[in-house]
């Protein structure tokens, strides 16, 4: 695969319907105590984490499948404070349901978002990936992203209630492989000579950004000599990173980092952050 913005194409589609599947599962089985656990998201609990990822699916279904578009940025709101401001309250709001009706309309919203992104020329140029540009992304990616989204969120039900983690490779390394998309742009004020690199390793898996004359080029491949800096860490410590459910001194014994460009490679953050 050649070097590029973005790097080579993912194709998740496959994987939203069983992910979904695997959260209405685990989701089925939870008893009130479960639904009230807190999780890693600061004040939510796993019925607020639930709430939130309902309010993603049918936030996206109105907004791409039925182009209804409502609200905004108030006057000088900055975009991530904007973001946290409507999740906030979304999920105040649904504190009014039950789980049972919760989990009804999460069940209702079930392969909704998959036959969407199928029915999307995945080539084409979309919205931004805001932490990866801020300019229109492929549709792959946008899709890609909200993959992550929802296997992040998962992953902190799980981890509220005691259940084993969706960390089967097939379901994490997408997630990786997305995450790691933010890094030509966390590198983007950083100089350095055409022709430079830096090298990602996560789990064995090498990914080297090139710079260039317009910029930093992505790939999944080994680096040449020309290399400024690496990182390299195990999978579950990089996705903890990139969500900022960790921060890189919490995880100094997981991590090996060495050059003049590690510290940046190591605060790349792969979610919209205020």
């Amino acid at each position: 695969m050649p070097f590029s913005r973005w790097g080579p194409p993912i194709d998740v589609l496959a994987l939203l319907a069983k992910e979904e599947q695997a959260l209405i599962d685990l989701l089925g089985g939870l008893d009130a105590d479960q639904w009230a656990a807190p999780t890693a998201c600061a004040g939510w609990s796993v019925h607020d984490v639930a709430a939130h990822i309902l309010g993603d699916k049918l936030g996206r279904l109105s907004r791409d499948r039925d182009d209804y578009r409502v609200g905004g940025p108030l006057p000088g709101e900055r975009f991530p404070v904007f973001i946290d401001r409507i999740n906030a309250e979304w999920v105040l709001a649904l504190r009014r349901l039950s789980p049972e009706v919760l989990f009804g309309l999460l069940v209702d919203s079930t392969a909704q978002i998959t036959d969407l992104w199928g029915r999307l020329d995945l080539d084409e140029l979309g919205e931004p990936v805001t932490w990866a540009g801020p300019e229109p992304a492929p549709v792959w990616l946008d899709a890609a992203r909200e993959y992550t989204e929802y296997w992040v969120h998962q992953q902190q039900i799980r981890e509220a209630v005691g259940a084993r983690p969706l960390d089967q490779r097939e379901f994490r390394d997408p997630v990786i492989d997305t995450f790691m998309r933010a890094l030509p742009f966390t590198l983007r004020e950083c100089e350095a000579r055409v022709g430079k690199q830096v090298a990602y390793t996560v789990g064995g898996q090498v990914w080297t950004a090139r710079r260039e004359a317009d910029g930093w080029l992505l790939d999944r491949c080994s680096p040449g000599k020309a290399t400024l800096s690496s990182v390299s860490t195990d999978a579950d410590t990089f996705w903890r990173l990139c969500t900022r459910n960790v921060r890189p001194a919490d995880v100094a014994d997981r991590v090996t980092a060495k050059g003049e460009l590690a510290e940046t490679m190591l605060g790349m953050v792969s979610i919209i952050l205020s």
